[in-house]
């Protein structure tokens, strides 16, 4: 008898487990597997929404003139980035320098392409370094095409490896 009870009790818990799961959604977060927050600034572009379901990668990076290892990883990302299918992965790098001459300068300087490099004149106080949690220091995202994160903190050289 006891062992009926025990096989129907552990059934009916698996079955609510299996219904709650079913309308579980993913929630926005920072870490793998959390869909990556929307950015509301970028310039001319109202909005950047990860969610674009075109097969396309995106890299998301963090960076400022003032912090020389997110200076370097930019570089190098922009560089990998240029030797892989371009339909595969776009990149997406923001800076934190809050003065445009540093930023304009500083993308000159290290030879990068304009057109996936933005930044966010608010520096330290924007909501963006506040809800990417970059207190601790700047990162890197890579996120899907249906806005999931898939990694955070890669080099240049894991990247390909992702994509493969």
């Amino acid at each position: 008898m006891k062992i009926r009870a025990y096989v129907l009790l552990v059934s009916v818990a698996i079955f609510i487990m299996s219904a709650d799961f079913k309308n579980a959604k993913i929630s926005e977060g920072i870490t793998p597997g959390n869909l990556a927050p929307r950015i509301e600034f970028l310039g001319s572009e109202p909005t950047f929404d990860f969610l674009k379901e075109d097969g396309k990668y995106t890299l998301l990076q963090f960076w400022a003139a003032y912090d020389a290892e997110s200076r370097v990883n930019n570089i190098k990302f922009c560089n990998e980035i240029k030797k892989l299918d371009s339909n595969q992965v776009e990149m997406l790098s923001i800076s934190f320098d809050e003065k445009e001459s540093i930023f304009s300068e500083t993308v000159r300087i290290d030879r990068l392409e304009t057109q996936s490099q933005y930044q966010d004149k608010q520096g330290k106080q924007s909501d963006l370094y506040k809800k990417y949690k970059l207190e601790k220091g700047f990162k890197n995202f890579l996120i899907d095409d249906k806005g999931v994160i898939l990694a955070t903190n890669i080099s240049a050289d894991q990247l390909k490896t992702f994509l493969d």
